[in-house]
């Protein structure tokens, strides 16, 4: 199967899986935003639908496409190429390799109540839009097992939906994150990614990037470029390729944490080439395989820390961050946002480094 290219998306399938979103996508009425009485925490208030879903059947497995929303993307592997369909009224593309459609159980909606109201008892409408990215086929799979090749046509059109939502009305931030395993909050082990929206930044995203700009405007440098430059040959790093680096943080709040990062100063994922993305693909699946090799049964998070799109936005230099959960938090951690470890994050990289490093010789045929 070919790689499919970073132009392979046009803005027909844009303009029509807006209209299939608008026939099929039940109304759904949202809960709010609500923030806390005095810091910048929120919380999402989500109304469900109460449907009995036959939990032998996997909604995201193929087979059971009418289960979900219908597809506004199915990539169907022919004659060594990727074809781009869609779902229409009357039946389901079969034979896909990666499937995307908006969420049947969304956190956030475009038809949520337009209502506000002020502190102690902020809130604000939860208003956005979800998405979510089937990673593969086959419901065994996991994001430690899926190819590098799959992993780059993924990440291809998650940059192209990603493109897409920043052109819609009352989008300010894509969030784009994974579970893995229950104690990481999963509701479906099928790999599959989610593409949640915001009208307004995150706050930890916020917050990373006003502490970014802090630095640069004192020191003069990027800090995460500074962070990386001190990586790469330090004690903590996990993984490198051309362009990429893995490394346990220095101060991470889960044991066996990782971060990748791109080793040049880039602030937009949507921008990265073919050749990065290919490059990311095998430095995440090799540290996903090297994790769930090093830590048996891993439950873990991947999330995306991107910069927000729109003009004038203070940027932050863009990566990925690895949460694995191997241990519940004390009331220290929840109440004072003081984490215990009990693998420092040398011990972590070079156990992870070992993993890893064959995981990445396996991926690419040395032996």
């Amino acid at each position: 199967m070919k790689l499919i290219s970073k132009y392979v998306f046009n803005l027909k399938i844009s303009s029509l899986s807006k209209r299939f979103n608008r026939h099929f996508l039940s109304v759904t009425i949202m809960g709010d935003m609500r923030k806390d009485y005095v810091s910048e925490r929120f919380m999402i208030v989500t109304k469900k639908e109460d449907k009995i879903i036959d939990p032998k059947k996997s909604p995201f497995a193929p087979g059971n496409e009418s289960m979900t929303n219908p597809s506004v993307l199915s990539l169907v592997a022919k004659d060594g190429m990727l074809q781009r369909l869609q779902d229409n009224e009357d039946e389901y593309v079969e034979g896909w390799a990666i499937r995307v459609f908006e969420s049947k159980n969304p956190i956030v909606s475009i038809d949520t109540e337009n209502s506000y109201s002020d502190r102690p008892f902020y809130s604000e409408p939860a208003y956005g839009y979800h998405y979510i990215v089937v990673a593969s086929p086959k419901e065994k799979d996991t994001f430690a097992t899926i190819d590098p090749e799959q992993w780059s046509n993924v990440l291809v059109v998650v940059q192209d939906r990603l493109r897409w939502l920043y052109t819609q009305k009352g989008v300010t931030y894509v969030s784009i994150f994974g579970d893995h395993g229950d104690l990481a909050g999963s509701t479906n082990p099928h790999p599959h990614l989610n593409l949640l929206t915001f009208s307004t930044i995150p706050p930890v995203i916020e917050s990373e990037a006003e502490a970014s700009h802090k630095i640069l405007n004192e020191k003069g440098v990027c800090p995460m470029c500074q962070t990386v430059n001190e990586e790469i040959a330090g004690p903590r790093q996990v993984l490198q390729t051309e362009g990429f680096i893995a490394f346990c943080p220095w101060s991470p709040s889960y044991p066996y944490e990782f971060w990748i990062s791109p080793k040049k100063h880039t602030t937009s994922f949507s921008k990265i080439t073919q050749k990065e993305i290919n490059d990311l693909s095998l430095i995440l699946r090799a540290t996903l395989g090297g994790l769930s090799k090093t830590v048996k049964n891993v439950s873990y998070n991947l999330v995306f820390h991107l910069s927000p799109e729109k003009k004038n936005s203070r940027q932050i230099h863009w990566h990925i961050e690895v949460y694995p959960i191997t241990k519940s938090w004390s009331g220290l951690e929840r109440g004072y946002g003081i984490f215990l470890n009990d693998v420092s994050p040398e011990q972590a990289a070079e156990k992870l480094g070992a993993s890893c490093r064959k995981e990445l010789a396996n991926l690419v045929g040395i032996v």
